[in-house]
């Protein structure tokens, strides 16, 4: 795959200051959108795409996607770090000219209560038994099938990654794991609670699997 056919986008809220070291474990000649609220950084690096709208994950992911000039679109979290060879195996991955969704196995920082190696554990378990990964595991698929599902809900305060998962899969879009290591922050589960969040995270996933299940989807390639 010519390195210039994926696109990472970043999604940046208005407190977000963890995208600078993500940025630099992604290779320097790959294209990166970040979709954020705030004003343009002044010593932002030349290989980037700094785009300032309106706040909402899901309107700023497809935002990015938008402005994307490639094939494949790799949206990772801003607060993420790419375990190692990541992005070779990514790239290997969209090469083989496969058809869905890939995604990454799931870690959590140790900016977190230990048991979020529960919730990781438990992750990784249902993206492979049930195809539902969600967005923090770094989900990347071509932008034609993107531009087919109708981009991410806008009108989601949150879920509307595993909203479109199962959109997705409702498409007939298998969801693919690439060998490799995505860890994310844990921080809400310090500051919220362990119990309280990951319980809230399942009656919101519920939820969500059974409003997306009900929508529609047109399947023409």
């Amino acid at each position: 795959m010519d390195k210039h056919q994926l696109t990472v986008i970043v999604p940046v809220g208005a407190s977000e200051s963890a995208w600078p070291a993500l940025v630099r474990q992604i290779p320097a000649d790959w294209p990166i959108v970040m979709s954020a609220t705030t004003r343009c950084p002044p010593d932002l690096r030349q290989r980037m795409l700094w785009h300032r709208g309106l706040p909402g994950r899901g309107r700023q992911l497809n935002a990015g996607a938008a402005l994307a000039a490639t094939r494949w679109l790799w949206f990772i979290h801003a607060d993420s770090e790419l375990g190692p060879d990541v992005c070779a195996a990514m790239t290997a991955w969209c090469a083989g000219k496969q058809r869905g969704l890939a995604y990454l196995d799931l870690a959590f920082q140790n900016d977190g209560p230990w048991l979020t190696r529960l919730n990781a554990a438990g992750a990784n378990l249902r993206s492979r038994w049930f195809g539902l990964p969600y967005g923090d595991q770094g989900l990347c698929v071509s932008k034609p099938e993107f531009d087919r599902l109708g981009g991410f809900r806008e009108d989601l305060a949150r879920g509307e990654d595993l909203d479109f998962v199962v959109r997705a899969r409702s498409a007939g879009l298998p969801a693919s794991r690439v060998p490799g290591v995505i860890r994310t922050s844990a921080r809400r589960y310090r500051t919220q609670g362990w119990l309280r969040t990951t319980w809230q995270h399942q009656i919101n996933a519920r939820r969500l699997i059974r409003n997306a299940r009900g929508q529609r989807i047109d399947t023409a390639a």
